[in-house]
């Protein structure tokens, strides 16, 4: 069975054409025009996952995600401004798993809707690490686990969104090997994504700004200007 999407915005425009690309795709798609109206309908009738615009009348995407949560799972994309860094921020620690600055590539929504659906049929399997064939790996304080999508610092949980669970994933596979920003655009975004360089600056100076909330002192991410970026090395151990 195809997997259904719940596409909620006011924009009809982007109702419309998100929609249209979706269903070219395989997808199933609920469309709702405010988050009151997006509420009754995945509450009637589940969904996959669910992509939220924050700026909604009515019920806003917060107000909907929080509801959501008290019932469901379901993974959850919020659509974005670029002045809803604050919004954006509390969506992430209320549950949102990813978010996707306006004006966005529709190719880019595909490729974080599809690695959400990737995580969560890892997720819902108790054979998760072993179908995946990742291991759990521990950097120096950091403890990455791919297939449940969790990233701890000094036994502090770091919610971090697909994109840079797959960056800071990338970085700290071989510590010491520096990325250029096309290797890491490839690894958090899959070839064939065209995204700007300075998006994957602003990841990083999101990832850095994650994990020194846990503890002022992180420096694990290293700039090599001019090159790109690279994860402090340090004695490797592996868990699990």
């Amino acid at each position: 069975m195809p997997n259904t999407i719940a596409l909620v915005d006011d924009d009809r425009n982007i109702l419309t054409s998100v929609s249209i690309a979706l269903e070219a795709e395989g997808f199933r798609v609920d469309t709702y025009g405010d988050g009151a109206e997006a509420l009754r309908g995945i509450t009637q009738k589940p969904v996959d996952l669910a992509v939220l615009d924050i700026k909604m009348p009515r019920m806003d995407g917060i107000e909907l995600l929080a509801k959501l949560r008290e019932k469901t799972g379901t993974p959850v994309i919020f659509l974005t401004s670029k002045d809803d860094e604050v919004d954006e921020v509390m969506g992430l620690r209320m549950g949102a798993d990813d978010y996707i600055t306006k004006p966005f590539s529709q190719r880019l929504l595909l490729a974080r809707i599809r690695a959400l659906l990737r995580r969560r049929d890892l997720d819902s399997s108790t054979e998760a690490k072993t179908e995946s064939g990742e291991e759990i790996i521990q950097r120096g304080e950091m403890v990455l686990d791919p297939a449940r999508h969790k990233c701890t610092w000094q036994g502090n949980p770091v919610d971090l969104t697909v994109t840079e669970f797959l960056l800071i994933k990338s970085l700290a596979y071989r510590p010491g090997l520096v990325k250029n920003r096309d290797q890491l655009i490839d690894a958090a975004y899959g070839e064939h994504i065209y995204v700007d360089d300075r998006t994957i600056d602003s990841h990083v100076k999101r990832l850095r700004k994650k994990f020194r909330a846990v503890d002022n002192d992180f420096a694990e991410i290293e700039t090599l200007y001019g090159v790109g970026y690279r994860y402090r090395e340090r004695a490797v151990k592996r868990v699990g």
